[in-house]
């Protein structure tokens, strides 16, 4: 698989799963209490993990933080932006009265809501890629060799 294509698929797969949820939540009357659209956090969280990772794999000693972030951040806004869009098109027309049902009682405008849905995905990308690239980078720590650290330690004898 190209490098360049794994952050695509995985933006791709969130964005179906993230849907998916949605759909099970409105299966059960659910999907009107913003409340259960906190594990869209976990479901964009595996994703982007999996995304870094899969990334990570495919170019193993090129990887650096810029390449891990870059592809993290790109799957988590184009799943954003296509469950957006799903939100959109499922509102309007496959449940028109959705925004009277919800349980949100200050957003009254469609524009608005969208928004907001736009906005919680970005910031759910951009927190969970800054964190995940933590457990991702390479270490600028130099490694310690026996030989190196000896002559370290007893420069003095040798000079």
């Amino acid at each position: 698989m190209r490098k360049q294509n794994i952050p695509i698929i995985y933006g791709f797969g969130i964005a179906v799963m993230l849907s998916a949820y949605f759909l099970i939540l409105a299966l059960f009357g659910l999907h009107v209490y913003p409340a259960f659209s906190f594990f869209n956090a976990v479901i964009t969280s595996a994703g982007i993990f999996l995304c870094i990772r899969a990334y990570k794999r495919n170019i193993e000693s090129e990887f650096n933080y810029q390449d891990g972030f870059t592809a993290g951040i790109t799957s988590g806004f184009i799943a954003s932006i296509l469950f957006t869009l799903f939100f959109g098109v499922y509102a309007t027309h496959l449940q028109p009265d959705f925004l009277e049902q919800m349980d949100i009682k200050l957003i009254n405008n469609f524009a608005l809501l969208l928004f907001i849905v736009a906005i919680m995905g970005f910031a759910t990308t951009l927190v969970v890629t800054l964190t995940f690239m933590q457990l991702f980078k390479n270490s600028w720590n130099a490694k310690k060799h026996p030989v190196n650290e000896y002559k370290k330690n007893h420069e003095h004898i040798v000079n």
